[in-house]
């Protein structure tokens, strides 16, 4: 993997000296997703942005489907400046020393996508932001994929249904001690190896948006997904550091327009996405999709929400804290509208 990394390295050096020249600044933007899923799809709205906006002074190359590296290996990749740009999940920070990030992870944490756009644009987004620069690396945005659902070649209703399944996740402490916490085996693997590994029986199971379960043609690999929006899973948008801070200003304020714009579109297309690849995963009757009834999801809360007391002392209580306050104020906001008048 290091040596890939160099390779790559002294390509970036290379293409960033024939872009120098020719007066172009070359941004190397490699995801692992599809190009039709949410990700991919502001990924390719941000290249054209981008490319508007700087007036051709920028080339955005947008390199999807790990095409470059696993998501195991592209934030090494950024950091060492062989790619300039990625939008990782959130999971990811944890394993490169940033545990507060893994407050995404936590189930059962955000109630809905108005108190989790909150948390991301204010101040708890913004501290999370902070714990990154030390690592070379800023952040730009946050992105949403969407609430996270279950799936298996099992039926999954009640907790005891996932007794001894191996369960795919990303390296995550949080969503480790989650599998745990249900009684199947979490196995850390890279996205790109998940569809082969449950079409061989590697893992009996994961955990995803439906965009993504249905892009990834994981519908034809398990027969049963649970509507349970037990987690969320979306990304930061990352750029090195160095190359940012070295930017002209100007070009700095033209893509942090363009990258404004793309994250706008992203979160509007991100439900919708997730909609309609439900529709398509009903419709090839492949997997059956259930949705938990309200005393299966009280069993699953019962189960996974002491998960937040015991990564206080890591994630931080504090920030756990803060989310808890974000929701607590929205569902006063909502209390607190007058009724329509008739």
């Amino acid at each position: 993997m290091k040596l890939r990394i160099a390779l790559m390295l002294v390509l970036a050096m290379g293409f960033a000296g024939a872009a120098e020249a020719a007066g172009e600044i070359v941004i190397k933007f490699s995801h692992v997703v599809a190009p039709d899923t949410p990700k991919g799809q502001a990924a390719e709205r941000f290249r054209q942005l981008a490319e508007k906006l700087t007036k051709g002074r920028v080339k955005v190359e947008v390199y999807p489907n790990s095409q470059l590296y696993k998501d195991r290996e592209e934030i090494e990749a950024l950091q060492s400046g062989a790619v300039q740009m990625l939008a990782p999940s959130l999971a990811k920070f944890g394993p490169m020393g940033a545990r507060e990030f893994e407050l995404f992870d936590l189930p059962y944490l955000f109630p809905d996508q108005e108190v989790l756009h909150r948390v991301m644009d204010g101040d708890v987004g913004k501290r999370l932001f902070a714990k990154l620069d030390a690592k070379g690396v800023t952040g730009l945005a946050y992105w949403d994929n969407g609430f996270k659902q279950m799936s298996s070649n099992r039926p999954m209703h009640r907790v005891a249904d996932f007794s001894g399944l191996k369960m795919r996740i990303q390296s995550s402490k949080v969503l480790s001690a989650q599998m745990k916490a249900l009684g199947a085996n979490p196995q850390v693997m890279a996205f790109s190896e998940v569809y082969t590994a449950l079409q061989q029986g590697v893992v009996d199971g994961t955990e995803n948006p439906v965009s993504n379960f249905y892009t990834q043609k994981m519908n034809e690999v398990q027969k049963h997904m649970t509507m349970s929006n037990h987690g969320y899973l979306g990304y930061a948008v990352i750029v090195n550091k160095k190359f940012w801070e070295g930017l002209p200003s100007d070009v700095r304020s033209e893509l942090t327009e363009a990258m404004k714009e793309a994250t706008s579109f992203e979160r509007d297309i991100a439900q919708k996405d997730n909609d309609d690849a439900l529709a398509r995963v009903i419709a090839a009757r492949t997997t059956t999709v259930y949705r938990l009834t309200p005393e299966e999801r009280a069993e699953w809360q019962r189960v996974l929400l002491p998960l937040q007391k015991e990564f206080a002392p890591v994630i931080g209580a504090d920030l756990i804290s803060s989310v808890n306050a974000v929701a607590a104020q929205y569902e006063k906001e909502k209390t607190a509208k007058p009724a329509k008048k008739i």
